[in-house]
């Protein structure tokens, strides 16, 4: 039987793994050549959400040793007859379809490597809505390791020079434009969802599994309206799962985990350790990205930037080992 504190480590564990495969996956699907349409980002996005409200309906009812009558009734009184704290779920369940969305945008314009480190910022983002939101109070270890992260996402973004020809170098920097400021909304939305989200989960006892579904089912009516504007013509012409193979179900598959365990992580540690675990996926995501992708040429400037990053995580979880929570029962 799991501890608290091995719930934490666990959890973190499995989120560090999913985050490195769903990332390299991701990047793999959306450049490798295929015959027929891609794909749809959009399509793939609500396909996870559909994934993770089953998967929740199911991990309830396994809760309540598999009775319908039971998992009616959770659903009622929780969903149904607490419409306020349901609506309020729409704001966060919004923002990280939006975040879902630019994720494919960001992949689709900057290797596995690059947009992992970059994506680190909202670790920064994280922590200032934390302070302003949860009231947190971050001692100066865990300050300092802020600094050095954005530093370290700096000297990853800093242009490196190529001998390419000027035109393709126009071509490369307006796609790394384009990734990049994907990733920097992306990192915003999280941080503010994130915190949020947290909010809600440790003001309520409610089962995180049951939250899910909520966000899930805000999810799943943003996503279909995504796919109504942005994609409805494609849709109309080869169907909402064109393009989909064993690879496209498989990064659907990792999109839906990735929900449910960022959600244990929330419960059981904070959002800012999810954030730091996250960081170490990056060792994992530049190695597979330089050696089997082939898409990543790393510089002297990217590791040192990389090494910063990675140091920020030690200094964070230096600071953060004594923080225990005696109140929760």
């Amino acid at each position: 039987m799991f501890t608290a504190v091995s719930l934490k480590y666990v959890s973190l564990g499995v989120l560090v793994l999913q985050t490195t495969l769903l990332v390299l996956t991701m990047r793999y699907s959306r450049t490798l050549h295929s015959e027929g349409p891609r794909y749809l980002p959009s399509s793939a996005v609500v396909s996870a959400e559909v994934l993770k409200i089953f998967t929740c309906i199911l991990l309830v009812l396994k809760d309540h040793n598999f009775r319908v009558c039971s998992l009616n009734q959770v659903l009622k009184e929780e969903i149904v007859n607490m419409p306020q704290l349901t609506l309020k779920l729409a704001i966060p369940s919004g923002i990280y379809t939006l975040q879902n969305n630019l994720l494919y945008v960001a992949l689709s314009n900057l290797d596995a490597a690059t947009y992992q480190v970059t994506y680190q910022l909202k670790i920064l983002t994280t922590a200032l809505f934390s302070v302003s939101m949860l009231g947190k109070r971050l001692g100066i270890y865990q300050w300092l390791s802020l600094v050095i992260l954005t530093f370290g996402i700096a000297l990853v973004q800093w242009p490196s020079d190529t001998s390419s020809g000027t035109e393709q170098k126009d071509v490369t920097a307006s796609s790394q434009f384009m990734g990049l400021l994907a990733v920097l909304v992306a990192c915003f939305s999280s941080g503010f969802a994130g915190i949020y989200f947290e909010k809600i989960l440790k003001e309520t006892k409610q089962s995180v599994w049951v939250r899910n579904i909520q966000l899930g089912m805000f999810g799943l009516m943003f996503g279909l309206v995504g796919v109504w504007v942005y994609d409805g013509e494609r849709v109309r012409q080869n169907g909402l799962f064109q393009g989909y193979n064993i690879l496209t179900w498989t990064v659907v598959a990792l999109q839906a985990l990735g929900g449910l365990v960022i959600a244990a992580v929330i419960k059981y540690a904070d959002n800012i350790l999810k954030g730091f675990a996250t960081s170490i996926s990056i060792i994992l995501s530049t190695m597979i990205s330089y050696f089997w992708l082939q898409d990543f040429d790393p510089t002297s400037v990217f590791f040192l930037g990389a090494l910063m990053v990675i140091s920020a995580t030690f200094l964070y979880s230096y600071e953060s080992t004594p923080a225990i929570n005696p109140s929760k029962v």
